[in-house]
């Protein structure tokens, strides 16, 4: 990728060492006025320690957000041409700002930072009581976002006030920027700025204080600055729920104005009394600061508001001289191109793009995450540090860097391939016994270790990724042969052969292609989607073996794929199945079979509350992999057998997977395939609550929802099958893309967010409200499913799977007569 060489404009006019300096003196000089806490008898601290017990917030987004920097030489450096790294995130849900990162990407510093507003006969909170309307501020003249700046505006239902709000982050300091644009349209409004922070990733443990024009919160060794130019009439610090001063506002008496919460830490809040406003407008800027001390918090929030709202958000858009998104944008040479098959004129792919870009750490360079979210949020405990979404699976990592690939960035991909060797298991990972070389479930950005299941296809993809890598030039043959010997071979080592392992509660002789975990996380035994991918891996492990001269390994590894391919339908196929009713006939691929007979109708496992009895009576769409990566051919005769299956809208709701969706305005019906029947990972249906909703315990009555990236895989499907027909022309294509590809963009929100799961209209809505067809509160963004809109976009645009591996296909997959 070509390298943008302008840089970024400063406001300040010294060199970028000489401001390091002068914020090093101004932090110093800070932390000797940083008020210590004060006693708790003082009648400035705030009752009510350690207040209301937290919770993350809602996970439907609506945006998200971060600066764009360069690498240099594959890692993020102030010495980069984007000068100092910012290493703040933002999330925006229900109109408001929501959990805010700083530091690494799931390092959570704040809730939720919204208005409550008062007047005459009302108390409106904002995210519950406004109309809300969000887009881009930074897009070009065909309405294409050219950044991750948002323009939210939100109308009080009675017409009685408008917020707009214009939110970024500084590219070039720790900080958040939200300018808002009150406008009164009646007397006597009064507004109020509520801040909830959960500093260190958790909510109740932080303490805050005021001092000198500036709001603090702090958890150990991070802390949080507020600092606005407004004029603040009033202000308070306290514990949520018993000295926040909200219950004050909500029975309109004045709250009282506490400075400091004391010495005992937990769930605080900062509250500011605005101007009251009579029919008029207002303008204020509020900057949040992160830093690793009270001072530096400061410091990043004073320089920012200092810059100026114009000035840092050019920075922030790469406008003029300035390096920013819109350079991230112009270095991707098939945005353009894939725009035409788009339905929206290119719409959701640039932000797809931009997302994608977002969800990577810039502390761990190619750490791609699975979404900017905490899946139920509003329902999930604060108390203890979780990750959530914001962590790294190889398999959604995969799906991530063959769709930026796919948009022709070829230095993240390559970045993020080495990365991957951090989440290798090896003879010194922490704990472990046995045979090495496969990859880690899920991680913190930095390796830490999360989950330690062994799934097969987490370790076939890190293969199949560096081999397409090496097809397309990002690595040279040299690399290509030191990352083999590496990472690779011990990787495709293990899909041959497996082994032995001891990891924590792991302790398992595994035998490929059977699997710890399949790749939903759930049950263990042979699965369609699995062997798939340990296919396709060892195929392209052999190609790479020889390529380092290791012929012997090359033998063995498509020894194994043989093997593995010929006993996919003895073992993974069912000819006496459950599902006998028309248009089923009892023969189809199971989702998965713990043992080699997929015919004994065993159990499987029970997963998210609910019990799998028969393992016939569980379907799902995984087989589709096959003939995604060139093991089968479309038209095999198993593969055809099963579509009826997967597609049967005659099925109990329990088992069905298809579901078909309309929307208001728009000609036509869209299909959506759920995970797979009996999937229990979602709101339950009887009573609306959300997935585990009273402390995290499963209940009989949870289903998953449909998820909007199968469109995306059916999407491939048909157009690999469309191939194997002779049916591919203009017409044929126009057909495919007015389905598939219209409807990813329907299941996008406002915001150009694609979510994890869709309201599917089964069951009680009571408790969101959802519309038929929108995300829900399970995790939006999801990046797997935007890498599917890319990844279906370019396999479109070139009448070829993006993600078909074409030795693969010619060892196993040529078309049936």
């Amino acid at each position: 990728m070509n390298h943008p060489t302008k840089p970024r404009t400063s406001f300040f006019p010294a060199a970028r060492p000489a401001l390091k300096f002068l914020l090093a003196g101004s932090m110093t000089a800070l932390v000797a006025c940083s008020p210590s806490p004060s006693e708790d008898t003082d009648a400035s601290v705030a009752p009510g320690a350690p207040g209301k017990e937290s919770l993350w917030a809602y996970s439907g987004k609506t945006g998200i957000g971060t600066s764009y920097e360069q690498y240099q030489e594959g890692h993020y450096t102030d010495s980069a041409a984007t000068g100092p790294v910012s290493r703040v995130w933002f999330s925006l849900a229900q109109g408001v700002v929501t959990e805010t990162m700083f530091g690494l990407i799931h390092e959570a510093q704040l809730r939720e930072m919204q208005f409550f507003v008062s007047g005459d006969g009302f108390v409106d909170e904002e995210k519950k009581d406004t109309i809300s309307h969000i887009e881009y501020l930074h897009t070009d003249d065909a309405g294409r976002p050219l950044s991750l700046a948002y323009k939210i505006v939100n109308k009080d239902k009675e017409g009685k006030y408008e917020i707009e709000k214009h939110i970024f982050t500084d590219p070039d300091r720790n900080s958040l920027v939200m300018k808002v644009f009150f406008r009164a349209l009646a007397d006597n409004i009064k507004p109020y700025l509520y801040l909830d922070p959960h500093i260190a990733n958790t909510g109740s443990a932080d303490r805050a204080w005021f001092d000198d024009n500036t709001w603090y919160a702090q958890d150990g060794s991070t802390a949080l600055a507020l600092k606005t130019d407004a004029t603040v009439t009033k202000s308070t610090v306290g514990f949520v729920g018993a000295s926040d001063g909200l219950d004050a506002i909500k029975n309109k008496t004045d709250f009282i104005a506490y400075q400091d919460t004391g010495k005992q830490s937990g769930n605080v809040a900062l509250l500011l009394q605005l101007p009251t406003l009579s029919n008029t407008n207002a303008e204020w800027q509020f900057v949040l600061g992160f830093g690793k001390d009270p001072a530096e918090s400061k410091a990043s929030a004073q320089h920012t508001l200092s810059a100026g709202y114009e000035h840092v958000l050019a920075n922030y858009n790469g406008e003029g001289a300035a390096i920013g998104w819109e350079d991230y944008v112009q270095s991707l040479p098939a945005l353009t191109q894939l725009s035409s098959t788009t339905t929206d004129n290119g719409k959701l792919l640039y932000a797809s793009a931009l997302v994608l870009k977002a969800q990577e750490d810039k502390t761990h360079a190619g750490a791609l995450i699975a979404s900017l979210s905490n899946p139920w949020g509003d329902t999930k405990s604060a108390e203890q540090s979780k990750t959530g979404y914001k962590a790294v699976w190889p398999r959604d990592f995969y799906q991530v860097a063959m769709a930026m690939l796919a948009l022709g960035d070829k230095e993240t991909p390559k970045v993020a391939f080495e990365y991957l060797h951090k989440v290798q298991v090896t003879k010194t990972t922490p704990g472990f016994t046995g045979t090495p070389g496969w990859f880690l479930q899920k991680t913190q950005v930095d390796g830490q270790l999360e989950w330690i299941a062994i799934q097969l296809d987490q370790t076939a993809m890190p293969v199949m990724l560096g081999w397409r890598l090496w097809q397309e030039g990002v690595l040279s043959d040299d690399e290509a042969t030191r990352w083999y010997h590496r990472m690779l071979k011990p990787a495709a080592d293990f899909l041959a052969s497996g082994g032995k392992v001891k990891l924590d509660w792991s302790d398992i002789d595994l035998t490929p292609p059977y699997t710890q975990q399949e790749r939903w996380e759930e049950q263990s035994g042979y699965s369609p989607s699995t062997t798939a991918a340990v296919i396709a891996g060892l195929v392209s492990a052999a190609d790479l073996a020889r390529l380092a001269d290791d012929e012997s390994s090359a033998t063995r590894y498509l020894a194994a794929a043989d093997k593995y391919s010929a006993m996919l339908e003895s073992t993974m196929f069912t000819t006496n199945g459950s599902l006998q009713d028309a248009p089923s006939d009892g023969r189809y691929y199971l989702r998965i079979t713990q043992n080699t007979d997929p015919n004994d109708r065993a159990a499987l496992g029970t997963a998210n509350g609910q019990p799998m009895p028969d393992e016939t009576d569980v379907i799902d769409g995984g087989f589709l992999e096959l003939v995604r990566y060139g093991v089968r051919p479309a038209n095999d005769p198993y593969v055809l057998d099963t579509l009826p299956e997967i597609d049967n809208m005659n099925l109990p709701d329990k088992l069905r997977v298809k579901y078909e969706f309309t929307f208001p305005g728009v000609e036509g019906t869209f299909p959506g395939w759920r995970r797979y029947g009996i999937d229990g990972y979602g709101e339950d249906i009887t009573t609306g609550l959300a997935y585990g909703a009273v402390n995290d315990q499963m209940s009989d009555d949870q289903r998953g929802r449909v998820w909007p990236f199968f469109t995306g895989e059916r999407g491939h499907y048909e157009l690999a099958r469309a191939q194997v027909e002779g049916d591919i022309d203009a017409a044929s294509m126009d057909t495919l893309r007015n389905i598939y590809v219209k409807a990813m963009e329907l299941f996008a929100n406002e915001g150009l967010m694609l979510p994890e799961q869709v309201w599917d209209g089964v069951g009680n809505n009571g408790g969101y409200q959802y519309g038929f067809g929108e995300g829900t509160n399970s995790a939006t963004p999801l990046a797997w499913t935007h890498a599917e809109y890319i990844k279906l976009l370019r396999s479109f645009h070139d009448q070829k799977v993006w993600d078909r591996y074409p030795l693969v296909e010619e060892r196993y997959a040529q078309p049936k007569d």
